[in-house]
């Protein structure tokens, strides 16, 4: 099916969940698409929904087979895929291409270079830049949030200057530190906690990203627009004690 001249597509993920594509493009217009489709069916949910996942270009929709079972299926002949598609293809009609979103802005603080950002120099250098225009340029834009993964809270970052764009890592490092932002192709994104990574770190942040005993448990959700602030080393350490601070 099409909508707003994009071609949509529909397809099975196992018994209990289904995949709506919008495209193969990573762009504003088909992430617009995507965060509608999600608040549409979280609005209104059919029986046996669970869950609808965003990312790039696609949406999941988890479902509980037995509950679309006896709540639809029990008197069709219909798969429980046809079912649910039913449900999303009336979804996907509701999808406005007029519909404006006011996107939420997030701040995060950042320091950049040093022992928190052993990369910077080498993004810089590769660019063929100073240290100081690749934090102007990565902390002048806003950035929107495509999607969270890989980790819980891991942010993957749309809208980062191609002048500042550097290839991963060609071997990860087997730890990186929680809160270090970090430069991977043409995107931009900040670990959550510490894991091990590929990514070009420039800087690090000393806002937590994963809050495990909030709900959401993650600071940051897709359609958030991001903007990152540089700060001093003695600021680093000031957030720092005032979140520990905040705990007690």
């Amino acid at each position: 099916m099409f909508i707003n001249q994009l071609e949509i597509n529909i397809r099975p993920l196992g018994d209990s969940a289904l995949v709506v594509k919008f495209g193969n493009e990573i762009s504003p217009l088909i992430h617009k698409q995507v965060i509608q489709l999600v608040e549409i069916v979280e609005k209104e949910p059919f029986d046996g929904f669970i869950e609808a996942v965003p990312s790039y270009t696609n949406v999941t929709i988890f479902y509980n087979p037995v509950t679309v079972y006896y709540s639809y299926q029990q008197e069709s002949k219909k798969t429980l895929f046809e079912v649910v598609g039913t449900f999303i293809e009336s979804y996907i009609n509701k999808i406005s291409d007029s519909t404006v979103f006011e996107h939420r802005l997030v701040e995060i603080p950042v320091i950049y270079g040093g022992q928190f950002g052993p990369d910077l120099e080498y993004v810089a250098k590769s660019n063929h830049i100073s240290i100081e225009e690749v934090i102007n340029i990565h902390s002048e834009n806003e950035y929107l949030v495509y999607m969270i993964g890989f980790a819980p809270g891991f942010p993957f970052l749309g809208g980062m200057d191609e002048k500042i764009a550097t290839p991963r890592k060609k071997s990860p490092r087997p730890s990186i530190p929680s809160g270090s932002v970090g430069i991977a192709g043409k995107q931009t994104g900040v670990y959550p906690f510490e894991t091990p990574g590929g990514w070009q770190i420039i800087g690090r942040t000393p806002l937590e990203l994963f809050l495990p005993n909030m709900s959401p448990p993650t600071r940051l959700q897709s359609g958030d627009k991001v903007r990152f602030i540089p700060i001093t080393q003695e600021e680093y350490y000031k957030y720092k004690e005032g979140m520990a601070y905040n705990e007690h």
